[in-house]
């Protein structure tokens, strides 16, 4: 049988090592030996012994920051040994290696699986507000990979003066930067006859780091599954 769908460029992509890499630009591979998260539904294929366990939100604080935010947290668990393959809608995917020290926030939208050894908590967005739901973001510390999501081939923006994103289209950025909300459109008689510019809020970033910006806007999920102005842990935290 010959077919060029057989070259070598769709093979499994074969490791000595354990963990996780790219098998294409939109398939993740992880080559488990134990323990990884990944986001619920992301399993395309897998090989070997592996066990797959859903997780709920998990302890009172992380109960407290669900009725917060309006969100959930559809991660499962992946234990065992064998190949697992994830997938995205086909979404572009990258690898992430964090270190001692580092520390990066990330629209849960954009996560697709990280390595057990990180840690990750929910914060909201500096400058949203009680009154606005859904600006809230998740940030990784630890040592260890991560694997996130974009729509498209995104742009990392440095941080070097003030720099103002689409919340659905901000990927991921340095979490020790100053974030905050801005409002992009101006009140006037244009916008009271319902004439806008279809941008009415974007985060704002401040301080020295970077932006990772992806060419797309995520559909913006709440917690209820209708669609909402914020959103910025979009699909993950629900």
């Amino acid at each position: 049988m010959r077919s060029e769908l057989f070259s070598a460029a769709n093979l499994e992509q074969e490791s000595t090592q354990p963990g996780m890499r790219l098998q294409n630009s939109k398939m993740l591979k992880i080559e488990l030996d134990g323990e990884a998260m990944a986001r619920v539904g992301s399993m395309v294929a897998y090989q070997g012994q592996v066990q797959f366990q859903a997780l709920g939100s998990g302890g009172l604080g992380n109960f407290l920051k669900q009725k917060l935010t309006g969100e959930g947290v559809p991660l499962m668990k992946l234990t065992g040994r064998g190949d697992v393959f994830l997938a995205d809608f086909a979404k572009d995917v990258h690898v992430i290696d964090l270190e001692p020290g580092d520390a990066l926030s990330i629209n849960g939208s954009s996560v697709l699986a990280f390595d057990a050894t990180l840690r990750y908590d929910i914060k909201m967005v500096g400058g949203a507000g009680m009154a606005s739901s859904g600006l809230f973001n998740c940030v990784f510390t630890g040592h260890g990979r991560i694997a996130v999501t974009t729509r498209g081939t995104p742009v990392v923006l440095n941080v070097d003066a003030p720099t103002y994103v689409d919340p659905q289209a901000a990927v991921c950025w340095s979490a020790s930067l100053q974030t905050g909300y801005h409002r992009a459109d101006q009140i006037g008689l244009g916008t009271l006859l319902g004439r806008t510019t279809g941008e009415a809020y974007t985060m704002s970033f401040a301080g020295h780091g970077f932006v990772v910006v992806q060419p797309s806007e995520e559909p913006p999920i709440m917690g209820s599954g209708q669609q909402d102005q914020g959103g910025v842990l979009g699909g993950l935290f629900r």
